[in-house]
């Protein structure tokens, strides 16, 4: 179940990469504009925002790799600290911003959190 766990954790590591890429870099450009379905001015005005919420992700996926990476008795921790924010930033996002984000963001965390407590 380790293994798993494991996988699951690093596909939402790469989930908050690829949001940090679309965030911070591409926002402007057709992948950033297709995800937030802004026009090219308010994609220019919103930009600085956008820069800064793929810069939190990068802190998402940073966290869940250092979980990936590190020995016991704290990769359990890591893992669960990083992943219940992951869910809580996607609950957040879903209810305030964009119900997309609760099955983009919080449910690939909550399966992944799942899988590490069941893998224990």
């Amino acid at each position: 179940m380790d293994v798993i766990a494991s996988v699951l954790v690093g596909l939402v590591a790469a989930l908050h990469v690829y949001v940090l890429v679309l965030e911070m870099f591409l926002w402007q450009r057709g992948p950033g504009r297709s995800l937030s379905g802004f026009d090219a001015e308010t994609a220019r005005v919103t930009a600085p925002l956008a820069a800064n919420q793929g810069l939190y992700n990068g802190f998402l996926a940073a966290g869940l790799v250092w979980g990936l990476l590190a020995d016991d008795p704290l990769r359990f921790p890591i893992r669960v600290f990083f992943l219940v924010c992951v869910v809580v930033a996607g609950v957040y996002g879903g209810l305030t911003a964009n119900r997309r984000i609760l099955a983009a963001q919080a449910l690939p965390g909550a399966l992944a959190l799942a899988a590490v407590v069941v893998a224990g």
